[in-house]
């Protein structure tokens, strides 16, 4: 069984602004965003998910130790292939893959996970090209 996405599936964009919020606040804001939560006529095995768009990634906040304790784990399936990466040094690199990393572990597990991801577009700053899409 395909999941579909129907022809009077209408995606809406939003503009979240990231500054001063913490990571995991928002998002689950964004997540649910994401997966078309907010519809009246959401339906698991449909993609009727929004796009969304987060500006200024670098002015999120992380609550407690976990900016000098989390640590990122990638396995590249290859013996020795175990790479870590601590907090610090992936905000510092790309502040928009935090976000990334925890709205990805908050969707659903399944075919559409890889669909739903590609509809959120992060930003370091305020500058963005989808300045025409939000409806005013």
């Amino acid at each position: 069984m395909v999941a579909r996405e129907t022809k009077e599936t209408e995606r809406n964009w939003h503009l979240i602004d990231a500054s001063g919020q913490y990571v995991g606040r928002i998002a689950t804001k964004i997540a649910r965003l994401l997966m078309g939560k907010q519809k009246v006529a959401f339906t698991p095995h449909i993609d009727a998910g929004d796009y969304v768009v987060v500006i200024n990634t670098n002015g999120l906040k992380i609550s407690g130790k976990k900016a000098d304790q989390k640590i990122y784990f990638h396995f590249s399936g290859y013996p020795g292939g175990l790479s870590r990466i601590p907090y610090k040094d992936l905000f510092k690199k790309d502040s928009g893959q935090v976000l990334k990393n925890a709205v990805w572990g908050m969707l659903a597990k399944n075919k559409l996970r890889d669909k739903k991801i590609k509809r959120l577009k992060l930003f370091r700053d305020e500058k963005q090209p989808y300045k025409d899409k939000f409806q005013k």
